[in-house]
C-alpha cells in the first residue's frame, strides 16, 4: 500500500459551509471533497481514499437516508477495506447502528467536536495502516498459486492466465490433457488462487476405485445402508463442503451414476447412500480426463447434458512434447530435488542428456520424465548425468513449417531456439548467449522483440 493512500481522507458533505469546515478542521490530512454520491464515487476512483466521512442525507433527497445508504454499500463494494466513518444526527442512532451493521468503521453525531472527529479519523488510518501491512506481510509469505507449475512454453503461460481469471468464479473447470501433463498440479493451482484456498481440495481417480464402491465414496452413506456400513461416513462431495472437488478421470465414471452426478451439480445438494436426507453441499467442481468425452457421448457412454453441465471451463493442456523448451527446464529442477534427496550435490545433465531430453517424445508426459530422472539421479557414477544414465537416444527430428511467411519462419525459429537453449543451460544467460552464437544485449534484445520474458 502506498503511503499517500494512507493518508487519503474523502470528506461526503452536501452542505457547502460544514464541507469546508470539516476540511479545515481536518487539515492535518490529504482531504478531497464531495456534495453527492455520484461526485463521491468519481473522487473515489480518483484519490483512492483511506477513511470517508459521509453525511447520510444526500442529495437528490437530503431528508431521506437512502442515497447515503447507497453510497456506503457502493464504497464497501469498491474497496472492503476503506474504513467509513458516517457523521449522523443526535437522534439517528437507528441509522448510525444500521450503517455499521452494512461495514462502517464508526459513526460520529453532529454536532462534532473537531479534536474527538480528528482522533477517531486517525485511529481509522493507523488500522488502515495496520491492515495493509498485515495483507502485504501475508502475501509475502504465501506462495504463488501456480508456484509448482514449472513452464517457458508459451501455451502454458496462456493456460495459467486463464487459470488465474476463471480462478474468482465458481464455474465447473474441465482440464482435457494426456496422463501426466499436470492436471492435478493445475487444479490444486486454481484452488489456491481462488476465494476458497482457506478450505480443502479433495481430489478422487474415479478410475481407481471399483464400480460398486464409487457411489459411496462420492456420496457417502448412513449407518447399516450396506453390509459393514458400521457408521454413517462422509463422501468425497460432503468433505470437500466450502472448497474444491477434482474428479480425476471423469470419463470413467460408471454411466448409472452420472445421472447422481448431474442432479448434484444441478440442485448443490446430495444424499448419502442409504439415505432419504438432502442436504446442501457448496463445492467447486474441477473435473479432468485424458478421453474424448463428446465421443463418448455419441457412443452413449457418458452422458451429454453431464458433460455439458462439467464444461462450463474447458482448458486443454498440450503434452510435454509440444511445450518448447519445458522438457529440459524439467529435467534440471527434477535433478536438483532428487540429487538434494540422495544427498547428491551439484549433479548437473550433459550436453547429450539434455540433447536426448529434448528428442524424446514423452509419452508419459511429465510423470515419465520425473520418473526418469530420478532413475538417472541414483544411477549415475559421478556428479554429472550422462545420456547413458538417462537411457534415451538422440535422433535426428525434421520439423516442417507450413508457412511460407519467411518473417513469420524466422521469428518462430528464433523463439524457439531461444527457449530450447535457456532450457538446456538452466536460464543462464550468459550460456545461452554463447550457445546461439550472440552477445548478451543481442539476446536481450531478440527475447524482448520477441515478447519472451
Amino acid at each position: 500500500m502506498t503511503p499517500e493512500r494512507t493518508r487519503s481522507l474523502l470528506i461526503v458533505e452536501d452542505d457547502l459551509a460544514l464541507q469546508k469546515q470539516i476540511k479545515w478542521s481536518l487539515d492535518r490530512f490529504e482531504s478531497s471533497t464531495a456534495n453527492d454520491r455520484e461526485s463521491a464515487l468519481l473522487q473515489l476512483r480518483r484519490s483512492n481514499p483511506a477513511v470517508v466521512t459521509m453525511d447520510l442525507g444526500l442529495p437528490p433527497d437530503a431528508d431521506s437516508v437512502s442515497e447515503g445508504f447507497r453510497l456506503l454499500e457502493q464504497i464497501i463494494a469498491f474497496d472492503p477495506n476503506i474504513k467509513v466513518i458516517v457523521l449522523t444526527g443526535q437522534n439517528d442512532q437507528a441509522n448510525a447502528l444500521r450503517a455499521v451493521a452494512m461495514g462502517a468503521y464508526d459513526f460520529f453525531a453532529k454536532p462534532f467536536e473537531p479534536e474527538l472527529l480528528n482522533l477517531t479519523i486517525e485511529r481509522a488510518f493507523r488500522l488502515f495502516e495496520l491492515q495493509s501491512e498485515n495483507r502485504r506481510l501475508q502475501e509475502l509469505h504465501q506462495p504463488d498459486a501456480l508456484s509448482a507449475l514449472m513452464t517457458r512454453d508459451p501455451q502454458m503461460m496462456r493456460i495459467c492466465r486463464t487459470i488465474e481469471k476463471v480462478a474468482s468464479s465458481n464455474a465447473t473447470v474441465m482440464l482435457l490433457g494426456e496422463s501426466g501433463t499436470g492436471k492435478e498440479v493445475l487444479a490444486r493451482g486454481l484452488h489456491q488462487a481462488s476465494s476458497r484456498r482457506g478450505e480443502k481440495f479433495v481430489a478422487i481417480n474415479c478410475a481407481a476405485i471399483p464400480e460398486n464402491l464409487i457411489e459411496s465414496e462420492l456420496f457417502g452413506y448412513e449407518k447399516g445402508a450396506f453390509t459393514g456400513a458400521a457408521k454413517m461416513t462422509l463422501g468425497k462431495i460432503e468433505t470437500a463442503n466450502g472448497g474444491t472437488l477434482m474428479l480425476d478421470e471423469i470419463g470413467d465414471l460408471p454411466f448409472q451414476l452420472q445421472a447422481k452426478l448431474l442432479r448434484f451439480l444441478q440442485e448443490r445438494v446430495i444424499e448419502r447412500v442409504g439415505g432419504r436426507t438432502e442436504i446442501p453441499v457448496d463445492v467447486r467442481i474441477v473435473c479432468a480426463t485424458h478421453q474424448d468425452l463428446k465421443a463418448l457421448s455419441k457412443e452413449s457412454r457418458f452422458r451429454e447434458d453431464l458433460y455439458y453441465r462439467l464444461a462450463e471451463i474447458v482448458i486443454d493442456i498440450p503434452p510435454l512434447r509440444a511445450r518448447i523448451g519445458d522438457a529440459a527446464l524439467l529435467a534440471h529442477a527434477f535433478v536438483r530435488r532428487f540429487a538434494q534427496e540422495q544427498n547428491r550435490s551439484l549433479m548437473t545433465l550433459s550436453e547429450e542428456a539434455v540433447r536426448a531430453i529434448e528428442l524424446h517424445p514423452w509419452p508419459g508426459n511429465i510423470r515419465e520424465l520425473e520418473n526418469c530422472i530420478k532413475r538417472a539421479t541414483i544411477m549415475a557414477d559421478g556428479n554429472q548425468i550422462t545420456s547413458q544414465d538417462v537411457g534415451l537416444k538422440t535422433s535426428d527430428v525434421d520439423e516442417v513449417d507450413s508457412s511460407l511467411d519467411l518473417r513469420l519462419i524466422r521469428e518462430a525459429a528464433e523463439k524457439r531456439a531461444i527457449i530450447a537453449a535457456l532450457g538446456r543451460v538452466n536460464g543462464n544467460m550468459v550460456k545461452a548467449a554463447d550457445l546461439l552464437g550472440v552477445s548478451r544485449p543481442t539476446l536481450y534484445d531478440l527475447m524482448h522483440r520477441l515478447g519472451l520474458k
